[in-house]
């Protein structure tokens, strides 16, 4: 590979981390590499790169690695690891930047996932708060799991744990606001 050809590897990917960094509002480059974020990280078990390996990823310029990898489509969004860095390292804004990226490229890595995701994000939007049943029923026509949990729905149903009816919140106007302004900036709910 010739020097123009590194430098414009290099040039590309500086490019892409400034752009990870501008939408999440993160500097990756903070980040040492303690491990605090992924010793807490929840699904920990369940991931292909720990918290840190992913923003080792960007900090190298390897945005395509972190892009296709398992995590950032498992991770469960619970701010663990940004509260627990030293550094104020939001990990969890960075791990939702890289999702929608991954998604503007078809780097979908679990489609049952993202179809989690956006059944929940439309259920925020409509109602305000997530309307439990309806996440479930969406989720399993669409991913075509048509029976997928029922053994455990209907006990929750009984014991007033889930409602089939949703509930709104009393004003979804704010809500309403926060998508609308998401849209308007070029994001996709």
């Amino acid at each position: 590979m010739s020097s123009i050809e590194l430098t414009s590897q290099k040039e590309k990917h500086a490019a892409e981390i400034q752009r990870v960094a501008q939408e999440s509002g993160v500097d990756v480059s903070k980040c040492y590499q303690c491990g605090k974020c992924s010793a807490g990280c929840p699904v920990a078990f369940a991931i292909d790169y720990p918290p840190r390996a992913i923003i080792r990823f960007l900090q190298l310029g390897l945005l395509d690695h972190a892009l296709r990898s398992k995590t950032i489509w498992l991770c469960a969004g619970c701010y663990t690891c940004s509260v627990r860095c030293p550094k104020d390292v939001d990990i969890a804004a960075v791990m939702e930047t890289l999702r929608i990226m991954a998604k503007k490229k078809g780097y979908i890595g679990d489609r049952n996932i993202d179809l989690f995701h956006n059944a929940f994000l439309k259920s925020v939007e409509r109602n305000g708060r997530v309307y439990e049943a309806g996440l479930v029923l969406t989720r399993n026509l669409f991913g075509r799991q048509f029976f997928r949990d029922t053994a455990h729905g209907l006990p929750m149903v009984q014991k007033g744990k889930i409602s089939m009816l949703p509930h709104s919140i009393k004003d979804n106007g704010e809500v309403k606001k926060i998508f609308e302004n998401v849209r308007k900036r070029g994001g996709k709910v």
